[in-house]
């Protein structure tokens, strides 16, 4: 049973690289498609669309096949589309390979965590779904730095090709590993679930969720620049930069899990407080190298320490109905937030103030985040 719990950390580490390793690779993308730095940003948006759209709709969809056929079912198309990505001859190809790619992410987590749990005794269950998304940890801490290195040192689409191999790695032991279904699930009624998910406490949460990871993303979808252009470091030095910003990611995912089972709301206010006074502060920093080193790490901390009580938020809020289907869609409103913020930063560069003004711009971000929760907990 362990054994099958890795093959689902293997299926989360290759999903999470192929998310966000191209944040490191946007100068090397867009040097060799042609294109501008932001136009290479837009890949991150297009990536995070099809999480938001393509979670719900493959929920419904296979809500009745058996889990194990559709966890391989998503890797195959996951598998097919980074090896499109690393094949690539245009702009357009890319990006319609990078949204192939990203309609298995958000099901694939809540699948996951399903055989997740269904693989363990009831008592430990959080550690089950704890092991599978220390894949995605470990995919942003060591594997993103990796792939920043493996595309600056052999090509872009080298990084694409680790990817894919790693992907049929997660298919051969996912469907070696993980046991069958021993009852077909049972269709739940959507319609009902959309209804539960359509209540007004459900959406403001949602609400918070985009807002508030779009100000992380609208600052860490040009980290690359930011940390070259402005800090004056050179390409090399940008994967293990990311590796402090995987640190901090590692502590805020930690911290903000434990705030949030202390009480809810104020994890919620306060690690978005938190994260706008840091997107604030960011502004400051790239002008000093020391300075843009810690603020990546403060960043990773800020950003990822609102995950947890925001997806603890929409899951108290749905109750029992919908529960299954609205964290699908919550992943979605975190990857919804991505594109937000990837296409804000661009912005903010092309017709704004530019690059070095981008993290003050984006606290404006968590800071609406802000409002629209005490407006939640005001209203309810």
């Amino acid at each position: 049973m362990r054994l099958a719990l890795y093959a689902l950390t293997a299926g989360a580490f290759g999903i999470g690289v192929t998310e966000f390793a191209i944040i490191g690779l946007l100068l090397e993308v867009s040097r060799d498609l042609g294109v501008t730095i932001v136009a290479a940003g837009v890949l991150i948006s297009g990536y995070a669309l099809g999480v938001t759209f393509g979670a719900p709709i493959l929920t419904v969809l296979t809500a009745r096949w058996p889990r194990k056929h559709v966890l391989i079912g998503l890797m195959v198309i996951f598998f097919v589309g980074n090896a499109a990505c690393a094949l690539a001859p245009t702009y357009g190809w890319l990006m319609a390979a990078r949204v192939l790619t990203a309609l298995t992410h958000g099901t694939f987590f809540g699948v996951g965590a399903v055989v997740a749990t269904s693989l363990v005794s009831e008592d430990k269950r959080a550690s089950a779904i704890a092991i599978m998304f220390t894949g995605l940890t470990v995919a942003t801490v060591l594997g993103v730095p990796f792939g920043t290195w493996l595309g600056q040192h052999y090509g872009w689409r080298a990084t694409f090709w680790a990817v894919t191999l790693v992907g049929l790695v997660a298919l051969v032991v996912l469907t070696t590993l993980v046991p069958q279904d021993r009852l077909r699930p049972e269709a739940s009624d959507w319609r009902a679930d959309l209804r539960a998910i359509a209540r007004r406490p459900v959406l403001f949460g949602l609400l918070t969720t985009v807002l508030g990871y779009a100000g992380v993303f609208a600052v860490f979808t040009y980290i690359s620049p930011l940390l070259t252009e402005i800090s004056g470091f050179a390409d090399s030095a940008v994967s293990p930069i990311l590796l402090v910003f995987g640190g901090g990611l590692v502590v805020g995912n930690l911290l903000g899990g434990r705030l949030a089972d202390r009480n809810l709301m104020r994890a919620i206010i306060g690690t978005l407080a938190v994260l706008t006074v840091i997107l604030g502060l960011m502004s400051f920093a790239p002008g000093n190298q020391i300075a843009a080193i810690v603020f990546t790490g403060l960043l990773g901390a800020a950003g990822f320490a609102t995950v947890a009580p925001l997806q603890m938020w929409v899951l108290s809020q749905a109750k029992d109905a919908g529960q299954s289907l609205a964290s699908s869609i919550n992943i979605g409103a975190f990857n919804l937030g991505n594109a937000l913020g990837a296409w804000a930063g661009g912005i903010v560069i092309d017709e704004g103030p530019g690059l070095a003004m981008v993290p003050i711009t984006a606290a404006l971000f968590p800071l609406l985040a802000i409002i629209t929760a005490l407006i939640a907990v005001r209203t309810s």
